[in-house]
């Protein structure tokens, strides 16, 4: 068994795909696997996929549904299914990772607590200089005063978040501040999410579902979150924001009130 399993929601843009794989090639703890949990992806990604899975020294295993719509809840339940650990680091597929990345989700792992990180968001001139051998050779976390000097003059922003920090001291004094869960970025034991049955797959639009709502539920069970702010890092690639809609309010508001932990419309149904 693997010590974690990184679960990587995923929909059709392969180039970016590449991109983060190579994160994950240079990451300083090696014992993982990588799951891709395709929302859908046409079949020419999908064989694309399939040839490139050799490619890398971890284990790559892909989780396909057919393209119904939003459904990555949906798609993330499955990949928990698929996972082969006791614990698992989400992300999406668009987020590089530092080096240390799962390193650090590995070094912080607490019973009853999930850990979740921060993502710088870069340009789009930024995103368009990166390739898969520039992101094998370190170079988001050896150029990095490129990306502050677009923070300031450009359009990368949050590049604060892309400090890493070794110092004990300075960790505690920048998490000190309470951070919601991030949906892109967060690790916990597989139990805490198999009590509450999992994503709820009624929300089938961005946002809220694959964070707030599990946060909400978590906390019900007396799972609380810590902050890996400056810690556990990502470099989140550019691109338009998605539309929020209302109905995930809404749906939110819902489970809210019932202020039930466990969903009916997760893992097991």
């Amino acid at each position: 068994m693997v010590k974690t399993s990184v679960i990587a929601a995923f929909y059709n843009n392969i180039k970016y795909l590449k991109l983060v794989l190579a994160g994950f090639q240079r990451q300083t703890e090696a014992d993982f696997e990588l799951i891709i949990a395709d929302d859908g992806s046409t079949e020419a990604v999908v064989r694309e996929i399939e040839s490139i899975t050799s490619n890398y020294s971890f284990r790559i295993r892909h989780i396909w549904h057919p393209d119904k719509g939003f459904r990555k809840n949906k798609i993330l339940n499955q990949a928990i299914l698929a996972s082969s650990s006791d614990y698992l680091i989400f992300i999406d597929s668009d987020c590089v990772p530092h080096s240390k990345f799962v390193e650090e989700h590995l070094n912080e792992k607490t019973n009853a607590v999930v850990l979740t990180g921060r993502r710088v968001n870069l340009s789009q001139k930024i995103t368009n200089e990166l390739t898969e051998l520039k992101i094998r050779n370190g170079f988001l976390e050896n150029q990095y005063l490129k990306i502050i000097e677009d923070g300031l003059f450009g359009k990368s922003y949050d590049v604060e978040k892309g400090f890493y920090l070794e110092n004990k001291f300075l960790r505690k004094t920048f998490n000190i501040k309470y951070r919601g869960l991030l949906g892109c970025n967060f690790s916990l034991n597989k139990k805490d999410i198999l009590d509450i049955n999992g994503f709820d797959e009624r929300y089938e639009a961005p946002s809220i579902g694959e964070d707030s709502d599990i946060e909400f539920r978590l906390s019900l069970n007396g799972v609380k979150v810590k902050s890996l702010n400056q810690i556990a890092v990502q470099y989140h690639l550019y691109h338009k924001l998605q539309e929020r809609p209302q109905k995930n309010l809404d749906l939110f508001n819902e489970v809210k009130n019932s202020n039930l932990a466990y969903t009916p419309f997760g893992l097991k149904k």
